[in-house]
């Protein structure tokens, strides 16, 4: 796939955390969880491809087995804490089913695993669709800063699309035409990953994440999925939405630390 991610590091901890960010963000939005874990973690954070300062996308592979191939290629021989947020959590759930040798304790906040919404709980993904309507309508009409504004009011409901930055705003439509790919990936299961038996070797310690202000889907998708995985518990982050790494770091690295203690 030929495609080599920007890696920010961060915390000084003796143990390695592989941290994978959401759509549209990029690696250094760990700083909040990484300076409240310090002492404990250290965080190996790539960027996406099209995001942060990854190369951009080549439009003409699989979005998702290219990530997941960085994300891989980042995991070190030796256990680390593996996290991911929304569409990372989507990797780092495909990594811990395909190396779970390799992996120490799972962090998993908001992952949109679609397809688990569509079969628990299929009213929470017309309340999705609903929601995302907006953005698939500009996306389609080739319209990018007009689809990553409504992406982001979508699930940053905290950070308001009107008092980013230009910068931001472009960053944002930059990364934009990914999301199209990755629909079969999230929402009709292309990785297999709910076939009999697969998430059965998810068998670290597992932490499940969302804010108390998730969609339905979230919701729906978490509680999926601690009732598939062995050894997962569920944490919810008063006062949080979708972006709670960001906007409510100090909690979501207490829940982390938690976990560690586990391990």
């Amino acid at each position: 796939m030929g495609f080599n991610p920007h890696v920010t590091h961060l915390g000084q901890g003796q143990r390695r955390a592989l941290a994978l960010h959401c759509t549209l963000a990029f690696g250094g939005v760990w700083s909040g969880v990484a300076r409240n874990l310090d002492q404990e973690l250290t965080f190996v954070a790539p960027d996406m491809p099209s995001h942060g300062e990854s190369p951009d996308w080549d439009t003409h592979s699989d979005f998702s087995d290219t990530v997941y191939a960085a994300a891989l290629a980042c995991l070190d021989d030796t256990p680390m804490d593996l996290i991911g947020h929304s569409f990372g959590g989507m990797t780092a759930l495909r990594l811990a089913i395909e190396y779970p040798e390799r992996i120490r304790s799972l962090t998993l906040i908001e992952p949109v695993f679609f397809s688990i919404a569509s079969q628990d709980a299929s009213a929470t993904m017309e309340d999705h669709d609903a929601r995302a309507a907006p953005f698939f309508e500009a996306i389609t009409a080739g319209d990018h800063m007009l689809a990553a504004r409504a992406f982001n009011r979508m699930w940053s409901r905290a950070t308001p699309w009107d008092i980013l930055s230009d910068r931001s705003r472009a960053a944002m439509a930059r990364a934009i035409p990914v999301v199209l790919d990755s629909y079969e990936f999230l929402y009709n299961d292309a990785a297999g990953m709910l076939q009999p038996n697969v998430l059965d070797r998810v068998n670290m310690p597992t932490l499940l994440m969302r804010g108390a202000d998730a969609l339905p889907a979230i919701a729906a998708i978490n509680d999926g999925l601690e009732r598939r995985l062995p050894d997962a518990t569920q944490v919810v982050i008063e006062k949080a939405g979708h972006m709670a790494p960001i906007t409510h770091p100090a909690p979501v690295a207490e829940a982390i630390r938690a976990l560690l203690h586990r391990t």
